[in-house]
């Protein structure tokens, strides 16, 4: 890997050097752990039925379920979802990524569930009315920043998902980014410096990470979104929006505060995240934002 910011910040490269950190990064924190748990309540609440698992909470059911994972990385959403009796095909662009979940996938024995690719979400390689559930989580339309792209990735997904199918999205929060670079301003002053370029774009850019932090940028390339940016951006391609949540709500860029804290404790601030996470102001603060919609 060369020095050049364009090609250490571009998300293909990025995950392939980030390897297992990706398959780690939701169980290595408590916070961290806030965004899985309130996403997967959020799928138990609306996905279609697989036939094998029925909670309480779900609202619609179909007869069957064959779910795609765009920007799956690691898999850990596929694998749940096919431990709950989904057939699910993941599709991520990046080829370390891709390796890591077919591996997770063989270990857990679900090669008949689970179907594991690369590709682009910006190009996805499926027919029409695929997939009776969409997933793009965790930020893959946050690391499309060119906005024309952006639509067309969104277009994609609105393309092959069923008619009636529920689409989820989660994106990476602006609000968010600039209070964190805030934050960590004693220790990256470089963040402070970008600043006011961050606040114009919303966009953690090549030739931003070039012009403040030279040949160690610190993050890939990157939009982050409002919740109503998140929002329109669906409707703009007939996904009718039903939701909008905070997944780390007020516990956002607070991880090492609420780490060492005890059980108890921690089940309060996972209360407060569940009960706040659907309040526009606590969705446009939180680290991850996510969409639930329906395929018009």
């Amino acid at each position: 890997m060369t020095g050049d910011p364009e090609e250490r910040i571009d998300p293909s490269n990025y995950y392939d050097r980030l390897g297992e950190g990706e398959w780690e990064r939701l169980d290595e924190s408590f916070k961290n752990g806030l965004e899985f748990e309130n996403t997967t309540e959020y799928l138990d609440r609306y996905l279609p039925e697989s036939g094998q698992y029925l909670p309480e909470s779900r609202q619609y059911l179909p007869e069957s379920g064959h779910v795609l994972d765009a920007g799956g990385a690691a898999g850990r959403y596929a694998i749940w979802l096919a431990e709950r009796g989904y057939d699910v095909t993941l599709l991520d662009l990046s080829a370390e990524q891709v390796a890591i979940a077919r591996q997770r996938v063989a270990e857990r024995d679900l090669g008949e569930r689970v179907t594991v690719q690369q590709g682009d979400i910006r190009r996805l390689p499926f027919p029409d009315d695929e997939f009776d559930a969409t997933l793009c989580l965790g930020g893959p339309l946050s690391h499309v920043i060119d906005a024309d792209e952006r639509d067309t990735a969104v277009r994609e997904l609105r393309r092959v998902s069923r008619p009636g199918a529920p689409v989820f999205a989660s994106v990476m929060g602006y609000v968010a980014v600039v209070q964190n670079l805030i934050k960590c301003a004693p220790q990256f002053e470089a963040g402070v410096r970008q600043l006011p370029e961050m606040i114009e774009t919303a966009t953690y850019s090549p030739e931003l990470a070039e012009k403040y932090e030279g040949e160690n940028p610190s993050f890939v390339e990157c939009h982050f979104f409002r919740a109503d940016e998140l929002r329109r951006l669906l409707e703009r391609h007939e996904i009718a929006v039903e939701t909008v949540a905070g997944l780390e709500g007020p516990a956002s860029n607070f991880g090492a505060n609420i780490e060492d804290i005890d059980a108890d404790a921690q089940e309060n601030v996972a209360q407060a995240v569940r009960t706040l996470r659907e309040d526009p102001t606590i969705a446009d603060l939180s680290n991850h934002i996510l969409a639930v919609g329906r395929v018009e």
